[in-house]
């Protein structure tokens, strides 16, 4: 059996990224994954990094058998020459990071990909490009036609699966924009991508927006108002949801395979403070898996042979259905 392909999308071309997709891409464990590792991007980029490996240009309507030492790439051209400088942070760098997610996203449409796995983006860059972005998530909904208040962020990482409600934006406005169908959509995306990943019927638990989900009204009637409507909505439709809960109380439960968290600091700190950089990011809702990791694009060791690629490399084993290594199941 043909082993499926993952589009590896470089990222921003001026930090880490290419480095770290090059060195996951011709580390010899690669050969016996359960998938295909398909770069995309700038060849400049990947061949700078290369250190001696071949780099193929290739089709991939019709990819050559995979041969060892040899790094497979769709090209996708979009730095004019001399805008790859690492370490610097600048519009030419931010577009480019558009343009390989643009180009990954057409090979899952059109069947030459299964999932995709993109490298990470800088958002000052890519703003600085004129492109409206706080990434991956609205970028995903963007270019495939879906709805952003349908798309989510979901971190992975220290035993832990976190979707978030609400994501990059000020506080008061996440907590403005919360009701009870958007923290359902979330759940439901979770839902979604947990049974994609190979668990068949998963538990949802749903974090309190106060502490306590309010103490029955004690410290406000946020949760009242949002997340106890939420549970009772996504119950009538057979989703199995354990809250909501204050999210100190939940977490510590053990009895859940993914949780919803009603912003972002309350869905990063926990996973951030158990796997730190080590954690990935996914994408769901969009009708693609689509993963990343869970840190920036480092510019300040860019081009410095200093970057880890174990984040990268968890990433992909967790598209390919498997569990990170050190993460744990219910």
């Amino acid at each position: 059996m043909t082993a499926p392909v993952i589009a590896v999308a470089l990222g921003d071309p001026n930090g880490i990224g290419p480095e770290i997709a090059v060195a996951v891409a011709t580390a010899p464990s690669v050969e016996n994954d359960a998938s295909r590792l398909v770069l995309v991007g700038d060849a400049v980029v990947v061949r700078h990094y290369a250190d001696g490996a071949t780099v193929r240009l290739v089709d991939p309507a019709d990819l050559p058998a995979a041969a060892p030492g040899t790094i497979d790439l769709v090209g996708a051209e979009a730095l004019e020459p001399g805008a790859f400088r690492p370490g610097h942070c600048d519009a030419a760098s931010g577009g480019a990071t558009v343009a390989y997610v643009r180009r990954a996203l057409d090979l899952v449409q059109n069947g030459h990909a299964s999932a995709i796995v993109a490298c990470p983006h800088n958002e000052t860059a890519v703003n600085a490009a004129g492109i409206a972005f706080s990434g991956y998530p609205g970028l995903v909904a963007d270019l495939t036609g879906s709805r952003r208040d349908e798309v989510f962020l979901m971190l992975v990482g220290g035993g832990l699966r976190i979707v978030h409600a609400t994501l990059h934006e000020r506080l008061a406005d996440a907590l403005a924009r919360l009701d009870a169908p958007l923290v359902a959509k979330a759940a439901r995306a979770m839902r979604d991508a947990l049974i994609a990943l190979g668990i068949k019927a998963p538990r949802i638990g749903l974090f309190g927006i106060n502490p306590h989900a309010g103490e029955a009204g004690l410290f406000g009637d946020d949760d009242d108002r949002v997340t106890f409507p939420a549970a009772a909505m996504l119950r009538e439709e057979g989703v199995d949801v354990m809250g909501p809960q204050g999210a100190d109380l939940l977490l510590t439960s053990g009895a859940c395979d993914g949780f919803v968290a009603a912003y972002h600091d309350q869905g990063h700190i926990p996973i951030k403070l158990l796997a730190g950089r080590a954690s990935s990011a996914l994408t769901i809702g969009a009708g693609v898996l689509f993963a990343s990791v869970g840190h920036g694009s480092a510019p300040d060791i860019a081009g410095r042979g200093l970057a880890d690629p174990e984040p990268l490399r968890r990433a992909i084993t967790l598209l390919n259905g498997g569990q990170p290594a050190g993460e744990a199941t219910r």
